[in-house]
């Protein structure tokens, strides 16, 4: 009996760890593939928004999910995937690390709650400004700020802070539970 639960664990583990690393590859692709052509479109217009270029590319083909779409989820997933492959690592760290560690998972999640709800804020009235004039252009609306040099696409945006409200969430509770 012992050995089954074993062997059931083990799957498991390889089963979580398969899935991380198939996460981390879509990652790292999807980023370098935004880093290329954004680093092409600043090169040849001197402009740049953040996050468009994931926004804009529909994968695999037209009409199905976009690029920023697939990097939410698998951002999400694989930060899952970690946790369960790493969870009981946290029980071996002294209790004044676990209390510091979550603290600034606190300060992430309260920074990630501001940033989603500020920037669906702002698309949902960019939204509804345009709807106004008798436009709905969803994927083209962006916000410059910080830097009106280099504004953020409000789909990229909100969709990134979504994930990163999820991940610091769950963070929080594992950080909490284990304490």
């Amino acid at each position: 009996m012992n050995l089954t639960v074993e062997r059931d664990e083990l799957l498991s583990r390889r089963f979580y760890l398969v899935i991380f690393y198939i996460c981390a590859i879509i990652m790292t692709v999807i980023t370098f593939y935004s880093i290329y052509i954004s680093l092409n479109e600043y090169l040849n217009t001197g402009n740049v928004i953040i996050g468009e270029v994931l926004v804009n590319t529909e994968f695999p083909f037209k009409g199905l999910a976009k690029l920023v779409t697939y990097l939410m989820i698998v951002s999400v997933v694989g930060w899952y995937c970690v946790t369960k492959l790493g969870g009981d690592k946290v029980k071996g760290i002294p209790k004044s690390m676990k209390t510091i560690l979550q603290l600034v998972v606190l300060v992430i999640l309260i920074i990630s709650i501001y940033e989603f709800f500020y920037n669906f804020i702002i698309w949902n009235a960019l939204i509804t400004a345009d709807l106004i004039q008798g436009e709905l252009k969803l994927d083209a609306l962006y916000m410059p700020y910080p830097n009106p040099h280099t504004p953020w696409n409000l789909v990229f945006a909100t969709k990134m802070s979504l994930a990163a409200l999820i991940i610091s969430s769950h963070g929080f509770y594992i950080i909490s539970k284990k304490i």
